[in-house]
């Protein structure tokens, strides 16, 4: 819940940081450990400039000043879908069938 609200004040703050770090998950690993899982290193350097605000709110707020916080890399996340100009190309002819046509006329070099 902190997390969220902690999210909702950084949209209207920064939105740069907002995005960066939209797509952390937190997970309670143990009783004093919670695990970050975060997509992307810069993703965690933007975090980090605002993780230790973040979590000493937290930790006052649950009453509970032994959390350790665990950063983990979250290869699930990650999402990462090279576009060439050949597939964009593509994904035009399953919108519009005649660009197949066009292409096999002039040849395009979509290299």
């Amino acid at each position: 819940m902190e997390w969220n609200l902690m999210l909702k004040q950084l949209q209207t703050r920064n939105g740069f940081i907002f995005n960066a770090v939209k797509a952390f998950k937190l997970i309670k690993a143990g009783e004093n450990i919670i695990r970050v899982l975060y997509p992307s290193d810069s993703a965690k350097v933007e975090f980090d400039k605002i993780a230790g605000e973040f979590f000493n709110h937290f930790r006052t707020k649950v009453h509970n000043h032994a959390i350790e916080v665990d950063y983990q890399r979250d290869f699930d996340n990650l999402k990462i879908e090279v576009v060439t100009k050949r597939k964009m190309f593509e994904k035009f002819i399953e919108k519009n069938p005649l660009l197949k046509d066009l292409d096999d006329l002039m040849k395009f070099d979509l290299t």
